[in-house]
């Protein structure tokens, strides 16, 4: 598992203060804003988080340092990296980079693919999966659908609704 995942973009700065403007990656603004320190790839550069807070679906973050739009402005178009241990997801909560390539089975150990996206649709997740030869499937992240996730086995099970998985 890599210990640093990506979680959004500075895209601009933001005020006289040093404030950097970030798309988020991941679910919502508000939860890049929970973290003390982000990075830059591989955790090479840390910066110390002095100030966080959502505006809309951007987080706006004062960085340890950057005090004024001069400085911040070098940093424009710099993705954003959280280190994996400093998050606390509820249980039944995954990172999206965790899930991708888990092999899917139904309760009888059918394999149906792997996961090769998961999509944000708004009510609940969906997610891709690819057969061995290439045909995607979705199937909703739903309690009734998806019974099991093992990150560590690096395998789901599910329930596959009527009409999920049919030849036509």
């Amino acid at each position: 598992m890599e210990k640093y995942l990506e979680v959004g973009k500075i895209v601009t700065t933001h005020g006289v203060r040093g404030d950097v403007k970030v798309i988020p990656w991941c679910d919502t603004a508000n939860f890049i804003c929970n973290f003390e320190t982000l990075y830059t790839k591989g955790g090479e550069t840390a910066f110390k988080v002095t100030r966080a807070r959502a505006l809309g679906n951007m987080a706006i973050l004062r960085f340890e340092g950057y005090d004024n739009p001069n400085k911040s402005d070098v940093l424009r178009q710099t993705v954003l990296y959280i280190d994996r241990d400093d998050a606390d997801l509820p249980e039944g909560t995954y990172f999206v980079a965790d899930l991708i390539g888990l092999s899917v089975y139904d309760e009888q150990g059918k394999l149906y693919g792997k996961i090769k996206d998961v999509l944000k649709t708004g009510a609940n997740d969906v997610y891709e999966i690819a057969d061995d030869e290439g045909k995607l499937y979705y199937i909703p992240a739903i309690p009734d659908v998806v019974l099991e996730t093992s990150i560590e086995e690096g395998k789901m099970t599910i329930h596959p609704m009527e009409g999920l998985f049919d030849a036509n």
